[in-house]
């Protein structure tokens, strides 16, 4: 489905100095996870190309990068994929703007999506110092935010995850990365809530 050309050509906008997380490592570990979860997904190679496209298009200032991304997908695989199976794709790219689950009526597709999700969100679940590596980076990307915004916007982000029933879809991410992805947000919640605070009352 993705030929090395245009593997290629996905590298080089993951790979613009503006990403300092959403690049390529991220790329290659959302597929190391394919990787080891493959013997459970419906549709292996429909999940990569979901994977090599959902951050293609990437603007920390935008609203619209799930949608231009899916639309990307679109376009440079029509002719290389049947169209049910392209919408498919699309959906779960666009499906990552809310990390909900998208409305696929097949449960092949449903469960895909819901590992695909999951493979996203894992950072969240990674070891303390992953997890804050990853926060500082999120941090440069929107570094034309000021502080006193940040903090209030990436303090309602995580708020909103935790409040959620279960942050990842699948018995298998919940059982591998739940725990300590709750664990990861309120430590970090809780710093910057204390920055905050420190921040104003200077």
């Amino acid at each position: 489905m993705l030929d090395e050309a245009l593997k290629n050509e996905l590298s080089a906008l993951y790979d613009a100095p503006s990403r300092h997380y959403h690049g390529m490592k991220h790329i290659r570990a959302l597929l190391e996870l394919a990787r080891q979860y493959r013997a459970e997904l419906a549709d292996p190679e429909a999940v990569e190309a979901a994977i090599w496209f959902h951050d293609a298009i990437y603007d920390s200032r935008a609203k619209n990068n799930e949608a231009q991304s899916a639309a990307l997908a679109r376009e440079r695989l029509a002719g290389r994929v049947d169209a049910g199976r392209l919408d498919r794709i699309a959906a779960m790219i666009e499906a990552t703007a809310t990390h909900r689950l998208p409305d696929l009526g097949d449960a092949g597709a449903l469960r895909d999506a819901a590992l695909f999700l999951d493979m996203d969100l894992s950072v969240l679940g990674a070891a303390p110092d992953a997890f804050a590596a990853y926060e500082k980076a999120v941090r440069k990307e929107y570094g034309w935010v000021p502080e006193a915004a940040w903090l209030a916007g990436r303090a309602a982000v995580l708020k909103g995850f935790l409040a959620r029933e279960a942050i990842f879809h699948t018995p298998e991410f919940r059982d591998r990365f739940e725990a300590q992805a709750r664990r990861n947000m309120a430590v970090f919640l809780a710093a910057l809530e204390g920055h905050a605070q420190s921040g104003f009352s200077a």
